[in-house]
């Protein structure tokens, strides 16, 4: 079994959401995607949240998987507030009753399923979304929080520093690559349409990249990859030349940013999820290297080729800061430090 999230981290989260969360008193929730780091970091913040504030919240967790759920979400496990419903995100029947918030999450990014079924790929983000909907429309759900997915721009020009939420590029449509990203895509024009046709208020989180407690450590996430490295005690590998640009928000400022973004964001109105703190992959692998203890045990693939600019993949957060008063308040270091103390603390694999 996973271990439990750090409870000084989901304190965190119930100080920044702060008198927000106050809209959940006595609600009823339905969240897809509960299984997923992103969905974990939701629903152990809810259950924090519901146990220090007596909110009564009911929450329905689809799931295709509940004999697992215990095992990835312990935080959640036997709680009494949460219940699971076994299911496909395109074919689930609904469950009896009104709901007054969703939470779709479903299909996060999977490297697997997109290179080798695409077109699945496709389908469970676009029927699975409509679905959902569908649901919320049903069921009278006054507030959906549709989590996107940064993929949605595309390739980012190297003069785009941070990309802003009007950024006028997507992925290529002809490549089967771009299933996630052009699902993505589809997937948050119904969810505008179905808040312009008389549906419930829908807003729009489109993630970058994080790090925190319970980030796989063995997928495609790099700096997932990182920490499994420096847990071994080195060497740090990086599978390209380190050029490429990311930004990452500690887990427990996301779930504080998706949670706002849920309760007062904008009906049809995308909101960029991450970090503005832009960092070469190197310098990403530098950081983890001098935290774990082993600086120097760095070991880059490739070289950087000359006059080539670097691919990257940083979000531009001013509207999140501006409408919705949010803030990167943990820093990178800071995050990656207690990541780290975490995986080293807990018996098993966070995944």
């Amino acid at each position: 079994m996973a271990a439990p999230l750090p409870a000084p981290d989901l304190d965190h989260v119930l100080l920044r959401v702060g008198a927000s969360f106050e809209e959940l008193r006595g609600a009823r929730l339905f969240v897809t995607g509960g299984t997923g780091f992103v969905g974990r970091w939701l629903l152990e913040s809810l259950a924090a949240a519901d146990a220090r504030l007596g909110l009564g919240v009911d929450v329905t967790v689809l799931t295709r998987d509940p004999d697992g759920f215990a095992r990835r979400v312990p935080g959640v496990a036997g709680n009494r507030a949460f219940h699971l419903l076994a299911g496909d995100v395109r074919t689930f029947d609904f469950p009896e009753g009104a709901f007054t918030h969703v939470i779709h999450g479903a299909a996060e990014s999977s490297t697997t399923l997109a290179r080798d079924q695409p077109a699945t790929m496709v389908d469970v983000l676009v029927r699975g979304t409509g679905r959902v909907l569908d649901l919320a429309r049903e069921r009278g759900a006054r507030r959906v929080l549709f989590v996107s997915s940064g993929a949605v721009y595309g390739r980012i020009l190297p003069a785009v520093d941070h990309v802003p939420e009007a950024y006028p590029g997507g992925p290529d449509p002809t490549s089967p690559a771009a299933a996630y990203g052009e699902g993505k895509r589809l997937a948050e024009l119904l969810c505008c349409l179905a808040a312009r046709n008389g549906g419930p208020s829908v807003s729009i989180a489109r993630c970058f990249a994080f790090v925190g407690p319970g980030l796989p450590l063995d997928a495609h996430f790099a700096i997932g990859n990182f920490l499994r490295d420096a847990l071994a005690g080195g060497p740090i590998r990086v599978q390209g030349d380190g050029t490429p640009l990311r930004s990452y928000l500690h887990a427990a400022d996301l779930a504080a940013w998706l949670w706002v973004v849920l309760l007062r964001g904008a009906s049809g109105r995308a909101y960029n999820v991450g970090s503005q703190d832009s960092r070469s992959i190197r310098e990403v692998a530098e950081v983890v290297a001098r935290s774990a203890g082993i600086a120097g045990r760095i070991d880059v693939a490739f070289a950087p080729v000359a006059g080539v600019a670097p691919e990257r993949y940083v979000p531009d957060t001013a509207r999140a800061r501006e409408e919705l008063g949010l803030e990167t308040w943990i820093s990178f270091e800071d995050a990656v430090s207690s990541t780290l103390a975490w995986l080293r603390a807990a018996p098993t694999s966070p995944a």
